[in-house]
């Protein structure tokens, strides 16, 4: 699947925007799952080349934003439960961590 450049640009844009929330650095984020700062840097910028990752750190930035008691920054291209999507690998996401 293959986001348009609205999409893309609008994804990187709540990416930044939900990391802020978090109240979380980088290192910490990376650290949490199993990445390195530049690798997670390169997922929010949707150049990962996996489908799976940027659902990683979605479910990962909503998760610690609900934590706070806040409402995240909804995601339009990454919407809904990634288990509806046939194209996506649902365990590997499920397990929170990226390779």
């Amino acid at each position: 699947m293959s986001l348009s450049r609205e999409q893309r640009e609008q994804t990187i844009k709540e990416f930044e925007k939900n990391t802020a929330m978090t109240e979380l650095t980088r290192e910490q984020i990376a650290l949490d799952l199993g990445t390195t700062t530049e690798k997670l840097e390169r997922i929010m910028q949707l150049a990962s080349g996996s489908l799976e990752e940027p659902w990683i750190v979605r479910n990962y930035l909503i998760e610690k934003i609900s934590d706070l008691g806040k409402e995240p920054v909804p995601f339009s291209a990454l919407k809904g439960d990634h288990h509806m999507y046939w194209f996506l690998d649902a365990e590997k996401i499920d397990q929170k961590k990226i390779d």
